[in-house]
């Protein structure tokens, strides 16, 4: 493990992002993994933060809630069974980390853990989350994204990264 700034490989990063990453929280002993696409590295109240969004009717959402912690992992060897499988299926109805041989350390700082893959890592502690809501949102956009289910808005959470580092 290489700690490094937040914004170390900033650009890399983002083309990964943009491919899938994974967000994994933890509350009690249930661990969950969703693919994220969506997100973003910034600073806000002079914080490093990473930013995601999670729709309410997610099983990430539910252990979220409880936790207040996410980590992120944005893999840099390719993960395609692991992307699938963890972006299409939920974690309530299986443990979708050992369904795509992915498995977990312990992080550094807080109790969720990161996957065990190669790429950079982000442990983050929510400090701000928020509902968003059709009357702020661009026509267009909500079309786009959110016609198939009116009303299943994603919940923005905007945690402080409290740790960063990379793994081979």
């Amino acid at each position: 493990m290489q700690r490094v700034p937040y914004n170390f490989n900033a650009q890399k990063n983002l083309d990964v992002l943009s491919k899938g990453a994974f967000l994994t929280t933890k509350s009690g002993n249930k661990i969950n993994t969703m693919v994220i696409g969506w997100g973003g590295v910034g600073v806000l109240w002079r914080l490093p933060v990473f930013n995601v969004v999670v729709r309410q009717n997610r099983f990430t959402y539910e252990l979220l809630e409880k936790s207040r912690e996410f980590t992120v992992t944005l893999p840099y060897v390719d993960l395609p069974q692991a992307l699938s499988v963890c972006g299409t299926q939920s974690g309530r109805n299986m443990d979708k980390l050992s369904a795509c041989g992915l498995s977990v350390v312990k992080s550094q700082k807080i109790a969720t853990p990161v996957l065990a893959v190669p790429g950079m890592h982000f442990e983050c502690k929510v400090v701000y989350n928020r509902l968003m809501g059709q009357e702020h949102l661009d026509k267009a956009l909500n079309e786009l994204w959110y016609h198939k289910e009116p009303n299943d808005y994603h919940v923005f959470y905007f945690g402080e990264i409290v740790d960063s580092y990379i793994t081979d």
